[in-house]
Order: C-alpha cells, then structure tokens, then sequence
C-alpha cells in the first residue's frame, strides 16, 4: 500500500471538496427553505441515462452476435415467435462469413518492459510460436522491449530467437513507452496485418484468420477479446475477471452493434498495416490506445470489435496496481476526450448515431462521475437536516432508482449468459452484490485522476507482472506445432 498512499491526500482532498463542501451547501439551501427536489432530479437523470445504455447495450449484445452458424438449421418455434421482435430491433444475429482470400503474411508486435515482465516474456513467446496457426503467406513474431540496464535474461532471449526463426527481437534504446516501441517495431515488420500484443497476453489459435474476415470487407482495425487468466487469485481479480467479461463480451461489440464504431484496447487487436503506419502511437498520451482510436476514426478508417476472438492476459493482483492502473486510464481517457471530442462533432467521417454515441463516451462519461458522487452530499445533507432518511413519494426518482438498481444486475446477468469462459457463479453474484461499491471507487479513482490532469501530474506507474509467473531462464527446445495446410473456418 504504499505506493497508493502517496495518492491518499489527493483523495481526501478531492472529496472534501467534492462531497463534504456541498454537504454543507446543500444542508445550508435545505435550512433556508429549500427542497433541491429538482437538483436531485437532475443528478439521478444522469443515472438514469448511464442505466438505458447499460440495458441497450446488454441486450443487443445477448441477441446480436457476429458468430452464428452460416447455414443455419431449421428454425425452432421459439425462433419463429421471437424471430420479427428481433428483426425489429435490428438485434437478429449476422451470419458468419468466411474469409474469400488467403490470408497473408502477418506481423505480431509484443511490446514489453522488460525489467518488469521478465518473468512471463517466455511463456507468452512459447504460447505464440506453439500455438498460432501460420498464414499462407507466413507470420513474424517482433518482441520490442526496453530497459533501462541489461538483462541476464537478453541473452536466453537471443539464443531462444536463434531456435525460432519467426521470432525477431528489438531493444529499443532510449524508449520509456511502450508507444515508442511499437512505433520502433513498425519499421521491421514485413506483414500486410499486423497484431498487437502486451507482454502478458495469450492470443487465441486463430487470431488472425478471425480477424482477416474483416479486413478484407473494407474494415481497417479489429479489436478482440480479453478474458482474464488470474481471475482466482482473489476477490478483486475475480471481479476484474467479470467485468471484463461485460467490457469485451458486452459493452465493446454493442458499439459495432449499434453505431459500427469501437475502440482499440491496446492489445489483442490486428491491423491493417499500412494504416497502423499512418497513425502510429503517440508516447505522450497515457491511454495511447483511446488516442490512436480516435486519430483512426478522424481519419476515416474503421473499427469492429469481434468477441469470438480470445486472448487472455493478468489483472492486477492487489489495490496498489489496481488503483495505479485504472487511474491511468481515467486520466488518459479526460486528455482524449478534452483533444478529440470537438473534433468528432465536425468529422465528416462520423454519421450523427456516431457523433452522439462517442459523445457518450467521451465527455458524457468524464462528467459522469462528477455528477455521480453528488447524490452523497445530497444524501447526507438530508440526513442532517432531517436526522433520519424521509421517505420519497417522487415517481421520477423512484424509478431512476429502480432502473439504476436493476441495471447492475441486468448487466451481470447478460455477461453471465455470453461470457468466454465459465467462471463460478459466485463470480457473478459477488459482482452483482459489490457493483454498486466498485462502480463507487472507480468514480474515486476518476476524481483523483481529474485532479492530476489538472495539475499537470501524468507519471506512468508499471503494474508489476513478475509475481504472476515463475521466470523461464532456459531456452524452449520443443519443436513447434507443424502448421496446418489449411486453416478451418472460424466458430
């Protein structure tokens, strides 16, 4: 905990300001006469709102899907009932197409710092050179990493690299970015697509072929799935493990559902690589996947995001990275949304379904979590005054309430039905119990972040990798896979 406590001043402060003061504001209006009904109103209209986007998408991502069979069987009399309520909402499940052309060479980017991920570099290279299928046209693995210092462990890298042709290795010197290394990567690479990969990340055979179905169907970027493989570790990695099965398996493919528009996560996502050279990374923004994500649309190209393609990869295991990681985020994603969103409203490029889903997105969700925390004050200024909690005979915020509640457990209940893998369901009720808790600190974590933003304070703090796995020091010697003479259609 120590690392996080530095930023614990931060969070008092943040919420003295942000909760205490308009306690005493709201208690102040209350004493004077006042009601705030229509305050009250206004901020569970927020909630409202967040609640219908989390139904819409949640149900189209349980109807919709981009994987189902492409000759299907003889229709059932459930699908004869539901088939014209589903075609009404546009949620009937598009047919699996299979790739016309063969797939070409391919590059794999790993990007990894390596004093920090030493310790699982060699499972994830033997994971990939094991297990990925080969194109027709033939893959290239790149390992680009930096360190400060060198590393037993170059050595066992370079030698592993001479058993495996496919496999090229990059130190980039002067970089502190993982950006700066993808970039430094893009010069070598040889193939027409081109993966992203973290250092901790376990792609899915097929990767390519799944993704190849889209690319060459005019799409420019296809961003994956991401399954947690840690998941039980303990309750925060089991309820990370949940919700990123409601971030990749739900809330990401309702964005190509409903506007066909998505994000790149930063990793499990494969490339044209032509248009990945035109846009590159941007090692100053600290979420520099959102930012090539919006340069990407600005620019006209396209995004889908396809589940059915897996990779699994480590949550944090403990608060320190956890907190550190998804202030992270929250920051990164404040800087692209104060960049980018006017831009967005003048693209030509973005229809105005877009326009107004990314600025849900963008600057709807960084006031979000504003607006959110004020129904604490609310809350408490009126047990202050009063001494208890009235009861409320408001129609409107009951059912704000009742949506907002109901919600959570909808999402959760969605992502249990599509999830990628089969986790207990103590899993899913634990989230379900604790959403509202942990939806509670991730709007702390984003106060926080909105306070270093404008401070001015964007220090990267690594989330540590090396307690995950033990360190393979000596190189693999079993022979790959023999690659297949022909790849089967994707499931």
């Amino acid at each position: 905990m120590k690392k996080w406590s530095g930023d614990l001043h931060k969070l008092i402060y943040t919420h003295v300001v942000m909760i205490g003061v308009p306690t005493i504001f709201y208690y102040c209006l209350r004493a004077g006469g006042l009601k705030l009904v229509d305050v009250h109103m206004a901020i569970a209209t927020f909630f409202l709102i967040s609640s219908i986007m989390i139904i819409l998408e949640g149900s189209h991502s349980l109807f919709r899907r981009y994987a189902v069979p492409a000759a299907p069987t003889a229709p059932t009399f459930r699908d004869r009932c539901t088939r014209p309520f589903k075609r009404l909402l546009k949620m009937q499940g598009d047919r699996r197409f299979h790739p016309i052309t063969p797939l070409p060479r391919c590059s794999l980017l790993v990007a990894a710092y390596l004093p920090n991920e030493q310790d699982i570099i060699f499972e994830t290279l033997r994971h990939i050179l094991n297990s990925l299928h080969r194109p027709t046209g033939g893959l290239e693995v790149v390992l680009a990493y930096n360190t400060p210092y060198d590393l037993a462990i170059e050595d066992d890298l370079q030698a592993f690299a001479e058993l495996h042709p496919e496999l090229k290795l990059l130190r980039v010197e002067g970089s502190h970015s993982k950006a700066e290394n993808l970039n430094a990567a893009l010069e070598l690479v040889t193939g027409e697509i081109v993966g992203i990969l973290d250092a901790d990340h376990h792609p899915a055979p097929d990767c390519f072929l799944r993704a190849w179905r889209w690319l060459e169907r005019d799409y420019d970027v296809v961003q994956g799935r991401n399954v947690i493989r840690n998941h039980d570790l303990n309750l925060l990695t089991q309820n990370i493990a949940v919700e990123f099965e409601s971030l990749y398996g739900v809330s990401h493919p309702a964005k190509s559902f409903l506007t066909d528009s998505t994000i790149f996560g930063g990793s499990n996502g494969f490339w044209r690589t032509a248009v990945l050279k035109q846009i590159r990374f941007n090692p100053t923004r600290l979420t520099e996947d959102i930012d090539a994500t919006m340069r990407t649309l600005l620019s006209g190209y396209r995004i889908v995001h396809d589940r059915s393609i897996i990779a699994t990869e480590l949550a944090p295991m403990n608060f320190d990275s956890f907190w550190f990681q998804r202030k992270r985020w929250a920051q990164g994603w404040l800087e692209v949304s104060f960049i980018y969103q006017r831009r967005v409203w003048k693209s030509k490029y973005f229809s105005l379904p877009q326009k107004l889903y990314w600025t849900y997105l963008l600057y709807y969700g960084v006031i979000y979590s504003l607006f959110a925390l004020q129904i604490l004050p609310l809350i408490l200024s009126l047990f202050l005054f009063h001494g208890y909690l009235p009861s409320s005979d408001n129609a409107y915020l009951w059912f704000c309430t009742l949506i907002t509640f109901f919600s959570g457990f909808y999402q959760t209940a969605v992502t249990m039905k599509v999830a990628a893998t089969r986790y207990p369901t103590l899993y899913f009720a634990q989230h379900a119990i604790l959403i509202f808790v942990y939806t509670t600190l991730k709007n702390a974590i984003s106060l926080v972040a909105f306070y270093d933003h404008l401070h001015g304070y964007n220090q990267w703090v690594v989330t540590p990798r090396g307690q995950y796995a033990t360190r393979v020091t000596a190189p693999e010697t079993t022979p790959l896979l023999t690659p297949a003479a022909g790849l089967s259609a994707p499931k």
